[in-house]
C-alpha cells in the first residue's frame, strides 16, 4: 500500500504504475498530476473548500471526482492532512482487467486509448460523481502497486493557466498510453508563473 499521507508531489511520482480498480475494471496508471491544495493556485482547493469540493479537503485515501467540461468525470486521489485539499489526479492509464467492460463503456475505442486522458480513465472505470467521497480500500475501490512503470519523467500539468510552470505531471515515459501534452491557451507570459 502507499503512504497516502505524502505531499502530493512526493506521492505522485510513486502511483506511476500503479494498479486502480473498481466495478470490475482495473488500470494501472501511466500518468497523474500533483496537485497542493491551497498551496497551488492551479488546484480547485486554492480558494478553499466549498460544496462540491468536500471531498477533496478529506482524509487521505478519498477519491475526489468532479465534472470536466461538463462531459468528463475525473479522479483524484486525497493525500496529505486532512482539510489541506492535496491530491493527485489520475491522468491516464492502460486497462489490465475487465477489457471488455472498459470497451463496453468506451465503444469503437482502440484499447491503448480507454483510459487516455482523466476523463477517459473515470469512464473506464465507471465513476460518476456519485462516487466522489468513497474510500480506497474499501467498496470494491482498489489502490495498490503495479509491476515497474519503467523510467518515470516529469514535466509541466496539462491545460493550467497558473502555476504551470511546476514539474508536477507525471508519467512513464514512452508509454502509448500516456495523454498528449496540451499548453493551456490562457497562458499569458510572464504572469502566474508562481
Amino acid at each position: 500500500m502507499y503512504d497516502l499521507t505524502l505531499a502530493s508531489a512526493e506521492l505522485a511520482p510513486l502511483l506511476v504504475g500503479a494498479l486502480v480498480g473498481d466495478g470490475g475494471v482495473t488500470v494501472q496508471l501511466t500518468e497523474v498530476e500533483a496537485y497542493a491544495g491551497a498551496d497551488d493556485p492551479a488546484a480547485h482547493a486554492y480558494p478553499g473548500p466549498r460544496p462540491r469540493t468536500r471531498d477533496l479537503f478529506g482524509p487521505p485515501g478519498t477519491l475526489y471526482c468532479y465534472l470536466s467540461h461538463g462531459l468528463h468525470i475525473c479522479g483524484n486521489v486525497v493525500c496529505g492532512t486532512e482539510g489541506e485539499g492535496s491530491a493527485v489526479l489520475l491522468r491516464a492509464g492502460r486497462v489490465v482487467e475487465g477489457l471488455e467492460l472498459a470497451r463496453a463503456r468506451r465503444p469503437g475505442v482502440a484499447d491503448v486509448a480507454l483510459a487516455r486522458g482523466p476523463g477517459n480513465l473515470g469512464r473506464a472505470l465507471g465513476w460518476t460523481l456519485d462516487d466522489s467521497g468513497r474510500r480506497f480500500g474499501t467498496g470494491g475501490l482498489d489502490l495498490r502497486p503495479g509491476p515497474p512503470p519503467g523510467t518515470v519523467v516529469s514535466g509541466p500539468r496539462v491545460g493550467v493557466s497558473v502555476a504551470h510552470g511546476r514539474p508536477w505531471r507525471y508519467w512513464a515515459l514512452g508509454d502509448p498510453t500516456v495523454s498528449a501534452y496540451r499548453r493551456s491557451p490562457r497562458i499569458v507570459p510572464g504572469r502566474h508563473d508562481w
